[in-house]
């Protein structure tokens, strides 16, 4: 039977993540005459959009593009959801071959809209999505990955806090405890418990083996072989 949205009693929001002016743009206007959302937020950088989030509280649904400068494979992704648990996040990006509609599903994703689809295709998407349903393009097949294909590195990562997923990222840019400390203004005894259970949580022993698992998320390894 097809679901309904349950009855609002506000106006619906939504924001918008895509470092592309134009198509930012675009998507808005599509948002809008496609779906009942009166205001929605943009934002360029995965950043900006935590920022907002912590500003303006929980929209009713993400829109995300996985390519932005700022973002790592699917890293941004799984701080979205993180950083807003109860929020549907729909990824809308060019990069729609199966494998990488498969990752982004197991990563958190509520729905995967190809970049350029039609009008009636993203209010199919945005209609199953606020009604509690998981969208995929009809051209979708769900593959079945080997073992270590990464799926089981982004189960582990989705379990980090925003706050873990921020300092596995630093780490993985090189950087030690007090710079990290001194980047995100906490203290260094703070920083070193975060390590601490990010380490518990992806399984490792040490900070060399936690940036690996986070490698194991990054674009290369869930886009298909090329020749």
């Amino acid at each position: 039977m097809p679901q309904h949205a349950p009855v609002r009693t506000s106006p619906l929001r939504a924001l918008v993540i895509d470092d592309h002016p134009l198509f930012c743009d675009a998507l808005t206007l599509t948002l809008k005459s496609v779906a009942d959302i009166s205001r929605i937020d943009t934002a360029d950088l995965l950043k900006t959009a935590l920022a907002r989030l912590e500003e303006a509280g929980m929209p009713d649904l993400i829109v995300l593009d996985l390519n932005l400068p700022d973002v790592n494979g699917l890293d941004g992704l799984l701080r979205l959801r993180s950083a807003a648990p109860g929020v549907p996040v729909v990824v809308v990006s060019s990069m729609a071959d199966n494998r990488m509609i498969s990752h982004a599903l197991r990563a958190g994703a509520a729905g995967f809209v190809p970049k350029y689809s039609q009008r009636e295709v993203f209010r199919t998407a945005i209609d199953t999505i606020l009604s509690g349903g998981t969208y995929t393009p009809e051209s979708y097949v769900e593959i079945d990955s080997p073992r270590n294909d990464g799926s089981d590195a982004l189960a582990r990562l989705a379990s980090l806090t925003n706050q873990q997923g921020r300092i596995l990222q630093l780490i993985c840019e090189g950087k030690l405890n007090k710079q990290i400390a001194y980047d995100l203004s906490i203290a260094e005894t703070t920083v070193k418990a975060h390590v601490t259970a990010i380490m518990r949580k992806l399984g490792v022993q040490s900070r060399t083996q936690a940036v690996l698992i986070a490698q194991e998320a990054s674009f290369a390894r869930v886009l298909p072989n090329t020749v």
